[in-house]
């Protein structure tokens, strides 16, 4: 073997090791997303127990990502890594924030505050698709808790005023969680408006049932 084939074979080896790698965890990180955006169907349709086992499989498989791809931090910072990230935390987040739990901190779910925090913002459009929801229930109580709970993250992501470069964009992210909240906020308060105007007028104008023996009767009467 001549020196150009040894370099070639030892170049080859590695970069096919490489190669290995960066399509298992590009395949690994589509079946965290993929499970991640079950999981949070599963929240909207109610199903709590089935939320909870998508979110813990999305963050079992993510755990194994990250540390497969340990010895290529190359690979392991390519951003396809920090997307699944981004969407486990998303659905662990939404999964806390729908039922009233305490809500996870970076540590707990095993990530970096980054991808943390593009998920938590996320979360603000999945928390108004609920109080929509909760607006067409009639559950007035429960949607303006998430409207609360949008203000609380929109303020959080805003005091963190880093460069983008070390948020990966998240002042983009946070501007668009402040718009949904605008939006949320002019839903809920036309919806609370009405309420009350109904009830104004119900309480002004009651309805009055129909006396006995009316022209209904008689004309049944009649009959």
């Amino acid at each position: 073997m001549t020196e150009i084939q040894a370099i070639a074979a030892a170049v080859r080896s590695r970069l096919d090791d490489r190669f290995r790698v960066r399509e298992l965890g590009i395949t690994e990180s589509r079946s965290v997303i993929r499970a991640s955006a079950n999981a949070i169907r599963s929240l909207h349709r109610g199903e709590w127990e089935a939320a909870a086992h998508l979110t813990a499989e999305a963050g079992s498989i993510l755990a194994k990502v990250v540390k497969a791809l340990e010895p290529h931090p190359d690979i392991l910072h390519a951003g396809f890594v920090a997307d699944a990230a981004k969407e486990y935390a998303e659905a662990a987040l939404c999964t806390a924030l729908f039922r009233g739990d305490a809500i996870p901190m970076p540590e707990d779910l095993g990530l970096d505050p980054v991808p943390y925090l593009h998920g938590l913002g996320e979360t603000v459009g999945e928390l108004r698709r609920r109080l929509l929801d909760l607006l067409r229930q009639g559950d007035l109580a429960t949607a303006e808790g998430c409207l609360v709970a949008m203000d609380e993250i929109v303020d959080l992501l805003a005091a963190l005023d880093y460069p983008d470069g070390m948020t990966n964009g998240l002042r983009r992210t946070t501007d668009v969680a402040r718009s949904l909240v605008e939006r949320s906020r002019a839903d809920l308060t036309a919806t609370v408006v009405q309420e009350r105007l109904r009830a104004d007028l119900g309480h002004r104008y009651p309805v009055v049932p129909p006396l006995a023996g009316g022209p209904a009767d008689e004309g049944g009467r009649g009959g």
